[in-house]
């Protein structure tokens, strides 16, 4: 290993050569628990490990004999320290991380014993102006007094009956065809921009997923994706267009993606660069990353795919969602189809042109 490999290390990692020679790698964070890396810096299973480590190691809490227990900080302390918690996807744990810190800053010193249904009400009431953060909040509390029922710290759920709020929305705003149009007038083949899309695109993964990808997941003209957060592995076949972008945008590094200055995209970083490049191209606000996921599954059903085939692609668990995309292409295919059949019985004068009786 040279030196130079030493010289440009991620944040809160530290290197050493071992005695038999072999290269070591720590994430070492004041007040986080010291994990091991695996491979070399920047290496996407280096990567995987080290955004995992950042967003949601277990926390050793400094001064933690001096917490009281019984109490919310005691809880928040215990259930950041327990398999429920550290088995949960890494996006998931660092909202939850952020959400039970501000808790804990709160309400720390109280006795978790007594917080009622009356308080949970309260505290979700103040957050109905933001819905989804009123229900993340309300979801997170939830897993909070499991584990507090679980570790016998009381014997009842207070978030038990809390109804979470109602939110009137579509969720992320699904790219359209305009938009695409938009985008790729703006960002030519050989940018960044335009690989970013593309990878989006015709691979309908989640951020996080695109921004660990490069040349050594791809082997035969197949895309090997192992998903973060649901740890499913898929094999997708590079779209032809798809193909083309990557061949167009020469790149040495180990992922397809990098900033500025060459090293690996976070997923909170890509999605503010990627917004940069949306508003660049003159997309409506609210377009994002997590659209073009959206647009994939739209266009995979307005081709024909049934759900099983879309989620074959996307990832998705449950085929719920993606039932959505093809509830909807199928409406707009029969809706056709009724037009166009009355246009041909009836002429544009509104008689009949067909020998076809009224039922």
């Amino acid at each position: 290993m040279g030196p130079s490999l030493m010289r440009r290390l991620p944040k809160f990692v530290q290197g050493f050569i071992d005695r038999h020679g072999k290269p070591r790698f720590y994430f070492r964070r004041p007040g986080f628990k010291r994990t091991p890396l695996p491979g070399l810096p920047w290496s996407p299973e280096f990567m995987a490990a080290y955004q995992s480590a950042i967003e949601g190691a277990p926390r050793i809490e400094v001064g933690a004999k001096h917490i009281k227990p019984g109490t919310v900080a005691a809880a928040v302390m215990s259930y950041f320290n327990s398999w429920a918690f550290r088995n949960l996807a890494a996006e998931t744990r660092r909202t939850r991380r952020n959400i039970l810190e501000r808790f804990r800053e709160q309400h720390g010193d109280k006795r978790i014993a007594l917080l009622q249904s009356e308080h949970v009400k309260s505290m979700v009431a103040a957050k109905a102006g933001t819905p989804q953060a009123a229900n993340n909040f309300l979801k997170t509390v939830r897993a909070l007094m499991q584990h507090c029922i679980d570790q016998r710290m009381r014997t009842d759920d207070p978030t038990r009956g809390v109804r979470s709020v109602k939110i009137k929305t579509d969720g992320y705003r699904t790219w359209t065809e305009a938009d695409i149009e938009a985008f790729e007038a703006v960002h030519p083949i050989g940018t960044r921009a335009r690989l970013a899309l593309a990878l989006l695109l015709y691979t309908a993964q989640r951020r996080s997923d695109v921004v660990m990808l490069g040349r050594q997941h791809v082997h035969a003209g197949v895309l090997h994706v192992r998903q973060r957060k649901t740890g499913r592995s898929l094999e997708i076949p590079i779209h032809p267009a798809l193909q083309a972008i990557l061949e167009a945008t020469p790149s040495d590094h180990l992922t397809f993606l990098t900033t500025q200055a060459g090293q690996p995209f976070s997923p909170a970083g890509f999605t503010n660069w990627f917004r940069d490049r949306c508003n660049e191209a003159g997309l409506p606000r609210g377009t994002s990353a997590h659209g073009l996921r959206k647009a994939a599954c739209r266009r995979l059903a307005e081709a024909g795919c049934s759900a099983n085939l879309i989620a074959a692609v996307s990832g998705h668990k449950s085929l719920r969602e993606v039932q959505r995309y093809t509830e909807a292409a199928d409406q707009v295919r029969m809706a056709r189809s009724a037009m166009e059949t009355v246009a041909g019985t009836f002429s544009a004068a509104g008689t009949r042109t067909s020998s076809v009786k009224p039922g």
